[in-house]
């Protein structure tokens, strides 16, 4: 498959601040590339880098194997859509949509044609005689999305466009830019602060921060093999358990000992891993630390411990504990009979663990 995108070795100085460090990124047709990070990391310096808003100090971006670093923003078949909508206030939903496309000289057939078409892509039909001032939040950015999608670019470019949103509203918004993928097969690069919007919508995601690519991978890589305490931390709501240990080499495993609230120190056995260093950090999702009875995998162990909170979450209950002097949280079934200060045995599977060097924080 052919690349849509290429950005190579780019970097980005406000004044002496550098805020884009040696980025490199590779997308294909059809590919929905989000770029996720805490606020203040890069990631929409580098969607206006790739839009042309911002001019790069280093490096190439190329669309459609085509070199941008003198092509202006207008002319690099690109369509964003905004966080602020950006939508024309005195014009009605209908001339905002077919702006562009009036400006470029397209037939007034066409206009018509393609508003139709997104319009009842959109469900936005009963709309276009409106003004901006006259809608909701949603509306407003279904608008922008089908201003956007008129253009058929080569590349959609998305900056936190559902952050202005209520919840309910953002999980609606985000199931109709996931359908909209699917139907146009288009190429999409998508910035959020939003680690679940960013595992429901990528085909690949980009995990940035302080400027630096921390990793890039599918969903299901990012989630279930970290790069560094970064990612693990950073992707999945609760985040991964980082729990201090200690490894000890046996024979034919290692004996992975956390030590407990009380002092005590509880064992595991790891048979998976050839090298592990004395000290270490456990990364393990809640998921992945349950309730003993419920399942009963062979690679899990069990763990006790004291319970500090309980949160009913509807389908799931999530348990607080303390494992290596860190507060752990683990996904329990939602009838499930404990209480706080009980006692009770953590049913732990090593064969989802991650390990990390607590000194680089890297991945072992």
């Amino acid at each position: 498959m052919s690349s849509i995108l290429k950005i190579k070795d780019v970097n980005k100085k406000f004044g002496k601040i550098s805020v884009l460090n040696d980025i490199n990124i590779n997308i294909d047709k059809g590919d929905f590339l989000v770029l996720v990070g805490p606020s203040g990391c890069g990631k929409s310096t580098l969607l206006n880098c790739i839009a042309g808003l911002e001019k790069i100090n280093g490096g190439e971006i190329f669309i459609n194997n085509k070199d941008m670093s003198e092509v202006a923003p207008k002319d690099r078949d690109i369509a964003m859509v905004f966080q602020s909508y950006a939508l024309y206030p005195t014009m009605t939903v209908e001339k905002n949509i077919t702006f562009g496309m009036k400006v470029r000289g397209t037939s007034e057939e066409i206009q018509k044609e393609k508003l139709n078409e997104v319009a009842k892509q959109l469900q936005i039909e009963s709309l276009l005689k409106r003004k901006p001032g006259q809608l909701s939040g949603g509306q407003r950015q279904r608008v922008a999305m089908g201003r956007a999608l008129v253009r058929n670019p080569k590349l959609f470019l998305f900056d936190e466009p559902l952050s202005n949103l209520d919840a309910k509203l953002r999980v609606e918004m985000r199931t109709e830019i996931k359908r909209l993928h699917y139907d146009l097969g288009a190429s999409m690069v998508y910035v959020t602060h939003d680690q679940i919007e960013a595992m429901t919508l990528a085909t690949k995601i980009v995990v940035m921060k302080d400027g630096f690519i921390q990793q890039i991978g599918t969903p299901a890589e990012i989630y279930n093999y970290p790069e560094n305490i970064f990612v693990a931390d950073f992707m999945g709501s609760p985040p991964m358990n980082l729990i201090n240990a200690t490894a000890q080499k046996e024979k034919d495993y290692y004996k992975i000992n956390i030590k407990m609230e009380d002092g005590s120190i509880s064992t595991l056995k790891e048979k998976n891993k050839s090298k592990l260093p004395h000290e270490l950090i456990i990364g393990i999702r809640p998921e992945n630390i349950t309730e003993n009875g419920l399942k009963n995998k062979q690679s899990s162990q069990v763990i006790s411990s004291n319970i500090d909170i309980i949160e009913p979450a509807g389908s799931d209950t999530f348990v607080m504990t303390k494992l290596g002097n860190t507060e752990v949280t683990a996904r329990f079934h939602s009838e499930t009979k404990v209480k706080v200060g009980s006692k009770v045995n953590l049913l732990i599977d090593l064969d989802k663990a991650s390990y990390f060097d607590p000194n680089s924080g890297q991945r072992i």
